[in-house]
């Protein structure tokens, strides 16, 4: 719209405004979207080959839509991503607590409204944030909250209650012209799910014995974990049957992708004269520890290992680096492998692990970053050029390390062992104290990892010797 916006339906007319179903909407704008080659949902990385392409094709098909993943995957973040596809705002009866379509109102206030005033029934302009809503589904969720109920303070002023105007209308019908997300669809009783089909297939709204027609235009989308939806038979099969595209998601493919969105999500802490330097190897262990937990056999995979595993153990790491540079009067925050044991607490939460002894789940994630630091470590160096440094080790050679340890004292490290400055060198560490001090912790743990080193834990410190 250009210029004053109509502020009745006669305006409204007069201006040539034509109003389509929220799907023609969205499959209209979604077509704008890709022939303009634009990025259709600016954050979500890794689905751009996989999961996008089946969400355009059921945008396009208008269908409503089901997303069906393990905790993590980035299921809610997608659907509130579709909110991007309505207009910026469309016009709606003033008041209407269903959003009623100008042209051709269904509730009956509205319809009484049109009949008396006609033309100048007054229209209110709603964003495209307020046609957005959704609900966690559990178990005490009623009729009521989803559909609507009687309301009898209105049935209280004196209406009967055969009287549609005593209805108090539930989340999907106020979602009208929009779109309405159910989270967790199998954990609502099979009698909801009942009252949802009827909404989706029938446009049939049953209240309290008595039944009112609303053709509610509506695109319901939902989430849903695999193991619920298909194998323990949580959702009744005519629903199942009501969603036109049952998208699946995914975790991040790579490390890459995996990476990539924690340094998007992650809680920023640079600031206060502190710049945060984080070395690629670094950001590869935490995102291996995460895929190390999701393919392994101590961890219940049904319930999967979200991202938020990734983020929340990247946040402790850089953390601690924090607390030392602060400590420290050091200038750069620099992530070290002996800030790597302060993940534990942060990750532990998010893993549920199978049947395992009591106080052995902080032993299995300590067991995945020492897995995760000899695979990035065996990416990055190779043990025959680091002879030098491990013949230095053999000649008695012994170093304590420890996340406590300043910055220039690796420096000095460097100097007394041989070999350890190609090594630092091929690490581009430069001149930073503190990604010096990172490559030779790196250096050291692997090392060990690969049988070249032995190490000794001494009171919070790291031990190093031939």
């Amino acid at each position: 719209m250009t210029g004053k916006k109509p502020t009745t339906i006669g305006e409204l007319r007069s201006s040539g405004y034509q109003v389509c179903s929220v799907k023609e909407e969205m499959r209209r704008n979604l077509i704008e979207k890709i022939r303009s080659n634009e990025k259709l949902f600016p954050g979500i990385i890794g689905f751009d080959d996989t999961v996008v392409p089946h969400l355009e094709n059921a945008i396009l098909s208008g269908q409503d839509i089901i997303f069906l993943g393990e905790r993590g995957q980035a299921k809610s973040r997608l659907i509130r991503a579709l909110v991007s596809l309505l207009d910026d705002e469309v016009p709606a009866i003033a008041g209407c607590e269903i959003n009623d379509n100008p042209y051709a109102p269904i509730c009956r206030r509205c319809r009484d409204w049109l009949a008396e005033e006609g033309e100048d029934v007054e229209i209110a302009w709603l964003g495209r944030d307020e046609r957005y809503g959704e609900k966690l589904a559990t178990p005490d969720i009623t009729i009521a909250d989803l559909i609507g109920e009687v309301d009898p303070v209105r049935v209280a002023e004196g209406r009967y209650l055969s009287d549609e105007l005593t209805i108090h209308y539930g989340l999907v019908p106020r979602h009208n012209r929009g779109i309405f997300c159910i989270n967790e669809l199998p954990d609502l009783v099979e009698r909801i799910q009942v009252g949802l089909l009827n909404i989706m297939e029938e446009r049939d709204v049953q209240i309290r014995g008595y039944r009112i027609r609303l053709p509610l235009d509506v695109l319901v989308v939902a989430s849903a974990n695999p193991e619920d939806y298909t194998n323990r038979g949580r959702i009744i099969t005519p629903l199942k049957d009501r969603y036109g595209a049952q998208i699946r998601t995914h975790y991040p493919r790579n490390a890459e992708y995996e990476i990539a969105i924690v340094e998007q999500e992650r809680t920023p802490l640079e600031g206060d004269g502190h710049p945060l330097n984080v070395p690629p190897y670094m950001k590869e262990v935490v995102a291996e520890i995460t895929r190390l937990a999701r393919r392994s056999p101590d961890i219940n995979q049904r319930s999967g290992v979200s991202v938020r595993a990734s983020i929340a153990g990247y946040e402790s790491l850089l953390a601690n680096a924090l607390r030392r540079a602060i400590r420290l009067q050091e200038r750069d925050i620099v992530p070290r492998i002996s800030d790597l044991p302060y993940i534990i607490p942060s990750i532990s939460g998010k893993l549920e692990f199978e049947t395992v002894e009591e106080g052995r789940e902080e032993q299995i994630i300590e067991k995945f970053i020492q897995s995760a630091v000899a695979t990035v470590f065996n990416r990055y160096l190779s043990l025959s050029e680091l002879e030098p440094v491990v013949a230095c080790f053999k000649e008695g050679f012994m170093l304590e390390v420890a996340d406590t340890m300043p910055s220039a004292e690796y420096v000095r490290i460097v100097k007394q062992v041989e070999g350890m400055r190609e090594a630092v060198a091929k690490l581009e560490a430069g001149r930073n104290p503190g990604l010096v001090a990172a490559a030779v912790e790196f250096v050291l743990e692997g090392l060990h990892l690969n049988r070249r080193l032995n190490k000794d834990k001494i009171a919070g410190r790291a031990q190093y010797r031939g």
